[in-house]
């Protein structure tokens, strides 16, 4: 399966270009969730993973994100690259990452990360930066030496890609837009107008 039938392997020919491109991190992607009425939120995460089975992301399963995943798990994700002058556009069905791959990634995080995971109540209000740094300190003070597990509420999301749109500005606004869309074991394309 060549690239342009295959939008995994589009994404990740795309994702290097940015890498080599970009002045800011090509891997920070928005992610659109919506809570149980329906009500959207977005904010900008980072893509840990992506390959057949979709594209991952961490967070704690207690922030609003991960309460919203709980509630209604299909998210939108959103890459734009602006030094290439592309974007992708990814929705799809959440699944969560199995505890041996959260716990195999988050041993490859630098270890104030993995005590920050352990001391932020994540979205909570606090009185200060004091409050944080107190709590990262005591954090600090728990595990002294010795490795710092996963918290049990720190998770990993899949987006499992039902939709993948790639952008590719033109000019006159005569855009390229290629979207592909999972059909059984496959996927359709279609070109779309600008």
């Amino acid at each position: 399966m060549t690239a342009a039938e295959d939008p995994m392997a589009l994404f990740h020919t795309w994702m290097e270009r940015a890498s080599c491109a970009e002045r800011d991190d090509p891997t920070a992607m928005a992610l659109a969730t919506a809570d149980p009425t329906g009500r959207p939120a977005v904010r900008m995460v980072l893509l840990k993973q992506a390959d057949a089975r979709g594209f991952v992301f961490y967070t704690h399963a207690t922030s609003p994100k991960g309460l919203d995943l709980a509630a209604n798990p299909r998210a939108a994700l959103c890459f734009h690259w602006a030094q290439l002058a592309r974007q992708v556009r990814v929705d799809g069905d959440i699944t969560p990452v199995s505890d041996e791959e959260a716990d195999q990634y988050f041993a490859t995080r630098p270890r104030l990360s993995q005590i920050g995971a352990w001391a932020s109540r994540q979205s909570q209000p606090m009185t200060g930066r004091f409050e944080l740094e107190q709590a990262v300190a005591g954090a600090a003070l728990r595990f002294g030496a010795s490795k710092v597990p996963r918290p049990p509420n720190w998770k990993g999301y899949r987006v499992v890609p039902q939709r993948i749109e790639f952008w590719e500005e033109r000019p006159f606004r005569h855009h390229d837009r290629r979207v592909f869309v999972r059909e059984d074991a496959g996927w359709r394309v279609q070109w779309l107008f600008p």
